[in-house]
Parts: structure tokens; sequence; C-alpha cells
């Protein structure tokens, strides 16, 4: 009854707010026509789409407004103009009583409020559709903040989720609504918000978060501050972590009293990025204003600091290779190597004309490019090439859409802060030097310490597989006729195994030594590959 309730209510908002004019009626299915009869009959409605498809997921509730976020990451699907209107989506909510949240602190950490903090504000500092914040001091004197999952938020999810998922499955019967792929969406969205119910896994986010930016000396970087967690106090339900105080990057008005040089604090944020994307190969997502604060202690060299970290983003090593080659090629403007490296990723499938692919990417770059440098978007930008990709039947990764939107979210907010912030100054030189870097000969030394154990452990398995397929190749010269093709294909086969063999037993030689590891391994290997090349 609860779920026929609740609907009807989607039903309602659905219509009041004119969603119906998001499709025409031949590309609806029956069921879905039945539904929007009613609202055709309404007014033509004179607020903007994405205005009112915000609006009707903040009147939904908490669930439906988290859904709205996640469709703003996802720019590569939504239109522009509705992603615009979804970033403006708000996650205040009314918070739940103080005693229920003291109620879950105690059953969640076993034991009183009292015994466990020194003191604690029963007044919320935030509350949001997942979680509610309280400040508190431990007995040491430390002040932290004490986050904790809202109570009953898992049924009210799922019961959401299972009207969602009826929903998407009726839109992606629609023309368009397939083209947006509204069942992944809320697939997605599932993995998404029970990530979010997990604070243990945002509390391990935002440790490793603030350990790469302490730096392996502990000193801490001049860049980005992440607030402590306190173990002791964490698990899936409450987090506790240290207090900050700063000022949030959106108090323009205050920064600018404290004498906060902007141009500084612009670049600092696009550093901050490339750092964490290429460096750390781990980065913050969800990187909306109301994320991120600032230190100006010092106005003249100001400091980030961030917090909520429940969505963070990776590439993979190949990803990380090729989206830096990429964006180096669109700088230089050769669309002919963008392509190539779309295909060599496997970005579009092997068989793409690179030819077509070139003169697609040249046809959205180059009326960019006639613009100056510091009004190009860079992320606009990396948007326009994963759409025209896609036309090319790119399947975009969740993590490059991922990045792609907090790429969006901090050029934005380094345009807000300084009006003439030069991204591509920033980032041309930042791509150089890690591309220069990859290649050198220290990061193949470094990859042959970090992979170089599990190497040594497969190779004494090397030998074997090797005599067994010889074997094998004898047994096929015995039951098939020994045809000029076969012998020379067997011929090839051992004159590469014998070069492959010999290639590894000597660089195994050479990394044992590195590694203070006996050679012998090498050395047999180097051997084997020795009587394959006298076979030949």
């Amino acid at each position: 009854m609860r779920r026929a309730t609740r609907l009807a209510k989607i039903i309602r908002v659905f219509q009041r707010h004119r969603l119906d004019t998001f499709f025409t009626d031949h590309q609806l299915p029956g069921a879905l026509k039945l539904l929007v009869k009613p609202a055709r009959l309404l007014p033509e409605p004179k607020t903007a789409r994405g205005a009112r498809l915000r609006m009707a997921l903040e009147e939904l509730g908490p669930v439906f407004v988290k859904f709205g976020q996640l469709l703003s990451t996802r720019p590569d699907l939504v239109p522009a103009d509705i992603v615009a209107e979804l970033d403006e989506l708000q996650d205040n909510v009314p918070p739940f009583c103080a005693d229920e949240f003291a109620a879950i602190i105690e059953q969640a950490l076993g034991g009183k409020i009292d015994d466990l903090f020194a003191s604690f504000d029963r007044e919320p500092l935030a509350s949001a559709s997942v979680a509610q914040v309280h400040a508190a001091t431990l007995k040491d004197g430390k002040e932290v903040v004490v986050k904790a999952i809202r109570p009953g938020i898992e049924h009210t999810i799922e019961q959401d989720l299972a009207l969602m998922e009826l929903l998407a499955r009726l839109i992606a019967k629609t023309n368009d609504g397939r083209r947006l792929r509204p069942v992944e969406i809320v697939a997605d969205y599932r993995n998404t918000i029970f990530d979010e119910l997990n604070l243990q896994r945002e509390a391990a986010n935002a440790s490793l978060l603030r350990r790469n930016f302490l730096g392996k000396n502990g000193e801490g970087s001049p860049l980005l501050y992440v607030p402590e967690v306190y173990w002791p106090y964490t698990n899936e339900k409450v987090m506790v972590m240290e207090r900050i105080y700063a000022t949030p990057v959106t108090d323009i008005t205050t920064l600018t009293d404290q004498g906060t040089d902007f141009k500084v604090l612009a670049e600092r944020g696009v550093e901050i990025f490339f750092t964490q994307v290429f460096d750390h190969n781990f980065f913050h997502a969800d990187m909306h204003p109301g994320n991120i604060f600032v230190d100006s202690s010092n106005p003249k060299q100001p400091k980030y600091l961030a917090i909520d970290c429940a969505i963070m983003g990776s590439l993979s090593d190949a990803d990380q290779y090729y989206l830096a080659r990429n964006l180096l090629a669109v700088f230089r403007r050769d669309y002919r190597q963008v392509a190539e490296l779309h295909v060599m990723s496997g970005w579009v499938p092997e068989g793409t004309s690179i030819n077509n692919f070139a003169s697609a990417i040249r046809t959205v770059c180059e009326p960019i490019f006639e613009r100056p440098l510091s009004e190009i978007s860079f992320g606009q930008l990396l948007v326009s090439l994963f759409r025209t990709a896609r036309r090319f039947d790119m399947e975009v990764q969740p993590s490059l859409v991922l990045l792609q939107k907090t790429l969006l979210n901090i050029e934005g907010l380094g345009r807000q802060l300084y009006p003439q912030l030069d991204l591509w100054e920033t980032a041309h030189p930042f791509l150089e030097r890690w591309l220069k870097n990859r290649i050198k000969p220290t990061a193949f030394l470094d990859k042959i310490k970090r992979y170089g154990p599990e190497w040594l452990e497969q190779f004494p398995k090397v030998p074997q597989m090797v005599f067994r397929s010889l074997e094998q190749l004898e047994r096929l010269d015995q039951t098939i006729s020994a045809s000029n093709s076969v012998k020379n294909n067997r011929r090839d086969w051992l004159w590469g195994a014998g070069l492959i063999g010999a290639g590894i037993g000597l660089l195994a030689a050479s990394m044992s030594q590195s590694l203070n590891h006996s050679p012998l391994i090498g050395i047999g290997a180097a051997v084997i590959g020795a009587i394959l090349l006298t076979r030949r």
C-alpha cells in the first residue's frame, strides 16, 4: 500500500512539473502515454525543462535529490542544460532528532555519549539526505565532527529504487530513453548510494587522500589538507573526523576581506586536480563547492581543505597514459593522433576509420581553438571529444566520466574565483612533465621493483610450460601430415620461443641482482632459450 501511495505521489509530481514535455507522444510506449495524458491538458510550461526536473526531484525528497546529483555527473548522457540545473541541487534536508542521533552513536560504538566524548553538541552542524553531522570533543580535548547514517534510510532507498527501476524500464522503451540508458543509470545509482551508506569506506578514502598529500616525510602539502580520521570511533555507521575551521570556497566576500590571492587559489585548484589524477591516481570525484574550504591564514599562499570523500575515482594505468597523450595531442591540434590513440586505447572499436574519426574530431575542435586559450573550457572540450567519440561507438568508462565531471567542477570553480584563469597554461607543462617522468629509466626500475617478486615467483613454472608445449608439438608432428606449412610454423614458433626465453632470462638475471635475489632462475631461462634456438 505504501509503495502504491508513493507511486501515486511520483505521478502527481511528474504531471505538475510537466515532465511529459521531455518526450513526444510517438516516443512513448502505451503505459506512459496513459500517464502523461492528464498532464497534456495543462498549460504549456514557461519554466525551462532542467529547472522543472530539478524542482520535481527536490519535491520527491532526499533519495531523488541524490539521484539528480548522480545524473549531473553524466554529461555524456544528459543534455548540458539539464546538467547545469541538476548541479544546483542542494542536499539540505530537515535534521532528525538529536536523541535518535545519540542512540545510533551509542549502539555503533558500544558506549554512552558521556563516556565517549568530553562534550557533544546536540544541534547538528549539517544535515544531508544520507547522513547527519554533529560537533563534539574527545576526552583528550581534540575537537571533532561525528557523522552518522540516517535511521531507516536503507528501507526508504530500497522502496524508491524499486520505483525508479520501474520508471527506468518504461522510459527505456522510448526512442530517446533508450539512448539515455536509464536502466544502467539507476543500477549505477544503486551501487553509488549504498556505497555512501558505508562510512568506513568513506573514512578509508579520506585517510588515503590525506596520506597522499602528507607526502613521504609527513610535512604536509601546501596545496590541500584533509582532516584526520579517528579510527577507534569509526565503523560502517559512524565516522569521527578532525573538525576544521576554514572559509567556504563560495564565500568570496570573506576571502576578499582576508586578502586572499585568487589567482594562486585558482591555479592551485587546477594543480590539485592533475596531481590527484596523474601522480596519485586517486581523485576526489565530488568536488562541488559545499565540500571545499579555504585556509587563508597565509593569504598569499592559500590552502584548500576537502571533506566528504564518499565518491572517489581512479584510472587504469593505460587510461592515464592515453588520456595524457590525448590531451596533449588535442592541444597541438594533432587530430589524427587523437583518433589513433582512441583506437589504440580500445576506447573505440578497432575497425574504426582513422580518417573519418580524425575529421569528426577536427570539426568539433577547430572552432573552439579559434578563441584565445584563456577562454577555452578544458572540461567542455573533453565533453565534446567524448560525445564525438560516442558516434563511433565509444563506450565511456565510469571512471572517465567521473574525471570529466570533476574537471568541469574544478574549472568552473577556478574561473569563478579568477575569471582570467588559463587552465591550459597549468595543464600543459604538467602533462609534459608527467609523460617524461613516465618513460625515465627510474620509472622502469620502480615497476621492476614493484612487480619483480611476482615475476620471479612465476619463473620456475616457465621451463615446464615450455617443454610441455614442445611435447605437444612433437605429438602434432606424429599425428598430422608433415606439410611444409606446419613445419615452417613449428620452426617459427621455436625461434620466437627461443628469443623470448633468452630475453626473459637476461632480464630476470639482471632484475634478480637489483632485488638481491639469486640470478640462477634468470640464467636457467636463458639456457632454455638457447636450447630452443639450437633446435631451430
